[in-house]
Formats: structure tokens, sequence, C-alpha cells
């Protein structure tokens, strides 16, 4: 029987146990398809944490604000975000800014990431001294370093503290489901969050690509069979 995870720890090693299979399928609107096992995902994580904590001193204390659409990177920030006790926003102010749009923020902090499955770099000119993740994540450790401790009455997001996180994502779905990415980054991270927490696995739609399903007879279905995955 699965044990609840207690906190991010406690859910990437969830994650890591559970090896091989697909745990989050990404369907973007340019027809990629990017499938992380846990075992994957977890490792992205690892990576993340690491830069965040060896760049930026990531800690309990220190902001981090996403300023991604929901996608299978924003996903990966935000783990790694609390994997180093930091606080995660997705309103201004923040020690530490991480976004495809690194020209519109004066931080000194800046991280531009690129939504591109295969990019090895941002495509665009970077403010001096922001860090390009599409070059920069890769270059980290895959087992997570020095991390500082997790404050459990510190904020995990704005308004949820680290030992209210697990109340958070709870009552996930424990079976491989499908829904649309949409554009609500908060309750897109929570119900995909909750479903890995439940052991389940998430078919995660880009809109566009959603509504051109939506617009071909038996698309969708097909995709679902493919997947073998439950529309909710």
């Amino acid at each position: 029987m699965l044990v609840p995870a207690t906190s991010a720890v406690a859910l990437l090693t969830q994650l890591n146990r559970s090896g091989g299979r697909p745990r989050i399928t990404w369907y973007g609107d340019d027809f990629e398809r990017v499938e992380l096992s846990g075992a994957v995902l977890d490792n992205w994580v690892s990576k993340t944490t690491n830069l965040l904590v060896e760049e930026f001193d990531a800690a309990p204390g220190v902001r981090v604000l996403l300023d991604l659409p929901p996608h299978w990177r924003s996903l990966v920030w935000a783990l790694a975000t609390w994997r180093t006790g930091a606080t995660l926003t997705l309103t201004g102010p923040a020690d530490v800014v991480v976004t495809t749009r690194p020209g519109e923020h004066a931080a000194d902090a800046v991280v531009a990431v690129t939504l591109a499955a295969l990019a090895r770099r941002f495509e665009g000119p970077l403010p001096r001294g922001a860090i390009d993740a599409a070059s920069a994540v890769m270059t980290y450790a895959d087992v997570v370093g020095y991390v500082p401790p997790t404050d459990p009455g510190a904020a995990a997001l704005d308004t949820t503290t680290y030992a209210d996180l697990p109340g958070w994502w709870a009552d996930g779905d424990a079976r491989r489901v499908a829904f649309g990415a949409g554009d609500d980054v908060a309750g897109w991270l929570r119900r995909v969050v909750a479903t890995l927490a439940a052991d389940g696995s998430v078919v995660a739609i880009a809109p566009g690509r959603l509504a051109e399903l939506g617009s071909t007879d038996g698309a969708l279905d097909r995709l679902l069979e493919t997947e073998r995955a439950v529309l909710v």
C-alpha cells in the first residue's frame, strides 16, 4: 500500500522508486510528445535543485518566481524549488526569477527557460548575468548535494507552508489520467502533483493541441487509447 508522501523529499523518493513507468506525458502545441518516467523526472529535479542551491543559495526564505505556463518544465522547477525549501511564488517580488521572458524582468537572478523539448540553448537575447537553463541544468550532478534543512513553518507557496504542503496535494487520482493544461499554473501544478503523490500518471495536453484533437473526429479518443489514459 502506498504511504502518502509527507514532504517533497518523500514524493521525489516515491517517483524515483517507480522506475521506468511513465509518470508525466506532455503533448505540446507544436506536436511534440515528451514522456518522463518517475526516475527521469526525479533526475531532472535533482539537477535543477543543485543549480538553484549552487547558483542562488536557494533555501528557506528565498523566493523563486515561476513565470512559466503549465508545462512539464514548470513541474520540474516547482518540485526543485520545494526540494530546496524555498518559496515558490507565481507573483513577484522574488529573489530568483525562472522565466521564458528574461528580457521582461529586472531581477538580478534570472533563469531563462526554453519550452522546446530538444533545445540546447535559449533562443533569443539574454540579459547580462542571466542563466540559460537549457545549457546549464544538464551540467549539474544527478544526485542532490547539500540542501539546507526545510523549515516546516516556512512558505512552500504564498499561502501554504511546508507543513501544510502534503494537504495541498492530497486526494489525487491514482489512475493514468489525461487533462488539458489550460492557463492556471497553480491549479495545473496542484492537479499534477496530487496525481503523482497518489501514484498516478498524467497525460497533460497543451490547450492548442487539445483544441486540435477535439476538432478532428476520433483523434482524442485514439490518443487516450494509445496512452491508456482516462480523460478527467
